[in-house]
């Protein structure tokens, strides 16, 4: 697979579906009624590309991707992307849903499809920080009229200025750790643990550990904006492409999400890259130290991680792979168990993405590639 195609590997394969509460410490309220026979409640709706999202004090924090705009527009390996302010992040509370940003960047088809914006968000201290996507090469970015694309951002809750933390799509411009040609996209973070010599400063701005899935690694940010590179990930294997003349072709790995284990590591979800095989997903553990092995394998097209009593819950955009979807990708959230299959928690959710848990629960963004119908379910945990 070419390099440019690997770059859109999270963001093409959504484009797949584009033709188309109450709980412990405060989560939101239940806005709706279970589906008829699913095991889940709406907790949110009306979303425009819905990906990673985050729980703090009972307000859940989601990153939406948007639906592009008017332009400019550039051709894209799976077609034209367009540039538009139409990205979001929304807060969800016991009392509601609101956009608490607005105008962000997003790229994506002319129908809304394809959509790159923001991806992942987290509050502290009534400040927002989140990733904003690119999915192509840095350069790219120099013809589009925003400096926020391939970065980490920041703002506070009341308040519509925001400002750039971090520039990913520069440092690999710069760097190019992965060897593979510049492509940057900025998806899943979390907060790090902050350096002693730091401590002062990480009370105003937080460190951070990011997956940058154009780039095929995992990146530090300082309290100072520097970028280091973690870890790289190499390719899970070869698969056959899904038609002739069906040779075997190397997966990109394209990793998606981070979260920090209990044993104080990083986990590495993976979605792989075209032809997205099933049960070619793995899971990295990557230590401080930037050591980086395989924890889990099996699993397909892992978009979000979360822990919870000392299991690791993963959601698996399509349980097919995503070469064999020819509709809205059907997924799953599952428990994830080392040396072993992954065990389904819930399965048939239309195209989920992010998760985070609660004590008893977990909320899961779905639909995730379309645009004013993603949600946000809520799936009590046993």
């Amino acid at each position: 697979m070419t390099r440019p195609a690997r770059a859109f590997a999270v963001t093409a394969s959504l484009a797949l579906g584009a033709t188309l509460l109450t709980v412990v410490a405060g989560p939101p309220g239940a806005t709706a009624a279970p589906q008829s026979g699913t095991p889940w409640t709406v907790v949110a709706q009306g979303l425009d590309n819905p990906r990673q999202l985050n729980l703090h004090d009972g307000t859940l924090m989601v990153a939406e991707a948007g639906t592009g705009g008017p332009g400019p527009c550039f051709e894209g390996p799976e077609g034209q992307a367009c540039f538009g302010k139409t990205g979001a992040i929304t807060k969800i509370t016991r009392h509601g849903q609101h956009r608490i940003a607005r105008g962000l960047p997003s790229l994506a088809g002319a129908d809304g499809s394809q959509a790159i914006g923001p991806a992942d968000v987290l509050l502290k201290n009534r400040r927002w920080f989140a990733t904003i996507g690119l999915g192509t090469d840095p350069a790219v970015r120099g013809t589009l009229p925003s400096a926020l694309l391939g970065t980490v951002v920041t703002g506070r809750l009341g308040h519509s200025h925001v400002r750039v933390l971090a520039d990913l799509a520069a440092r690999e411009a710069a760097h190019d750790p992965d060897h593979a040609g510049p492509d940057s996209n900025p998806t899943g973070m979390s907060f790090a643990p902050s350096a002693r010599r730091h401590a002062r400063h990480h009370q105003r701005t937080p460190r951070f550990v990011v997956t940058d899935s154009g780039a095929n690694a995992l990146v530090t940010v300082a309290p100072s904006g520097r970028v280091r590179t973690l870890a790289v990930f190499d390719s899970p294997g070869t698969a056959p492409l899904p038609f002739p003349p069906f040779d075997e072709v190397p997966m990109q790995a394209v990793p998606t999400s981070v979260v920090r284990g209990p044993d104080g590591a990083w986990y590495v979800s993976e979605l792989t890259g075209f032809p997205f095989a099933p049960g070619a997903s793995r899971i990295h553990r990557v230590t401080a130290s930037g050591h980086s092995s395989v924890w889990a394998t099996g699993l397909t097209n892992v978009t979000d991680l979360a822990w919870r009593h000392g299991r690791l819950y993963a959601v698996q955009l399509s349980d097919a792979g995503l070469a064999n979807e020819t509709d809205l990708p059907m997924g799953s959230l599952v428990r994830v168990v080392p040396g072993g299959p992954p065990v389904t928690v819930v399965g048939s959710l239309p195209a989920p993405y992010g998760v985070t848990t609660t004590r008893h629960a977990a909320y899961v963004t779905t639909c995730s590639v379309c645009a004013d119908h993603g949600e946000v379910v809520r799936i009590p945990l046993p």
